[in-house]
């Protein structure tokens, strides 16, 4: 239990700064042992305050034996007031220093030294409130494929809005020597700018909201496409998938971006330009697809080819865990910061779960951290308990 405690310790200290956003009438639970419950209960399979004091109530003996409960185990409203108080920026800022031991941990374990961190949205639907005229939550957040790390989340009114939201996103996360990758909604240059700015390399999908650079991108590639690009430095990289009743070849194109692309110039370090083509048989049917992209890293095709499969890895490694394991798009939490908060939580846990080695699917593990007090701990610090 020694090295179980040392963990725990490190992990409460990330709240000691967290200022308790409760009245000192109502502080008769410690702050941070509401916090550090909330993970382990949210760990354990808890998606509110009312399963979080349930899961609480039935491990108390447990939680009495590391954490200061002097007045015993919170309530259900205990759990929800912080929660609904803390504000999301500053929550998320607790973790800090967490994520980045995961993450330099992750990049040692795998010797990747130019991860690809994914940026998207995600709504949950159901948690609207049409009676207070509160929409769904969506929210955008990073996250490190590689290493199955969500980094950052920022929430906005809707999809629209995240082109306001993703440059906030990027200020929270340390993106040095990374590449972004970030679908069309947030190819804009300001943001190729700043990421260009916080030293980091990006790849961007381009469609008709870049009307102008869209189409000049795509008809250099088609024109060229007709003597199969003789005239051009051009790498290419194919692969083959097979499974689940159907075929899938992607092929890759990259190559320099031309010297009189249409605005090129508003693009900062605007170096090259990619296609991936995704063609797919299923029941005899066949369907295609064709990406366009702009990026600021050199021609080398197998690196651009990695850098867009691994953005597709936010849907399925994250936000595909988020909806079948978490359940996270039937959450009815109306509130804004609670839902907010929820939402951190459930990305927090779900990248815990992917740092732990066993190979049990993320749900098993879930249902594991539920059923074993030593296999919640292993997880949530990282060692054996």
């Amino acid at each position: 239990m020694t090295n179980v405690r040392i963990g725990l310790d490190e992990i409460c200290r990330c709240f000691h700064e967290l200022e308790d956003p409760r009245s000192t009438i109502n502080q008769r639970h410690p702050f941070v042992s509401v916090m550090v419950i909330s993970i382990m209960a949210v760990l354990a399979g808890s998606s509110g305050p009312t399963s979080i004091a349930r899961w609480a109530k039935l491990k108390e003996g447990f939680l009495l034996s590391f954490l200061e409960l002097p007045n015993g185990i919170p309530g259900k409203d205990v759990f929800r007031r912080v929660l609904m108080c803390v504000h999301p920026a500053a929550f998320q800022s607790c973790f800090t220093a967490w994520l980045t031991s995961l993450r330099a941990a992750a990049a040692e374990a795998t010797g990747i030294e130019q991860p690809i961190l994914a940026v998207d949205g995600k709504t949950v639907r159901r948690s609207h409130d049409r009676a207070k005229g509160l929409g769904a939550l969506h929210s955008v957040s990073i996250w490190a494929s590689e290493f199955g790390l969500s980094l950052g989340q920022v929430a906005c009114a809707e999809k629209s809005n995240e082109i306001t939201a993703i440059p906030e996103l990027l200020r929270l996360v340390d993106i040095h020597g990374a590449i972004i990758t970030i679908d069309a909604m947030g190819t804009q240059k300001a943001i190729a700018t700043q990421i260009v700015e916080q030293g980091a390399d990006y790849v961007l999908a381009l469609k008709g909201n870049q009307e102008t650079l869209h189409d000049a991108v795509r008809d250099y590639l088609e024109r060229h496409s007709k003597n199969d690009f003789a005239d051009l430095d051009v790498r290419r990289h194919t692969t083959t998938e097979t499974g689940h009743g159907r075929q899938e070849i992607r092929s890759y194109l990259h190559m320099p971006v031309p010297g009189d692309l249409a605005e090129r110039e508003r693009w900062k370090n605007l170096t090259s330009i990619g296609v991936a083509i995704s063609a797919c048989v299923r029941a005899g049917k066949e369907t295609v697809e064709t990406r366009y992209y702009i990026s600021s890293l050199p021609v080398g095709v197998k690196r651009f080819a990695h850098a867009v499969r691994s953005h597709w890895g936010i849907e399925n490694g994250c936000h595909w865990s988020l909806d079948m394991t978490y359940r996270e798009d039937e959450s009815r939490i109306r509130d804004q910061r609670l839902r907010e908060n929820f939402a951190w939580l459930n990305r927090l846990t779900l990248s815990l779960l992917k740092q732990h080695g066993g190979k049990e699917s993320i749900a098993m593990k879930r249902r594991s951290c539920g059923w074993s007090d030593g296999f919640l701990l292993e997880v949530l610090v990282g060692k054996d308990g």
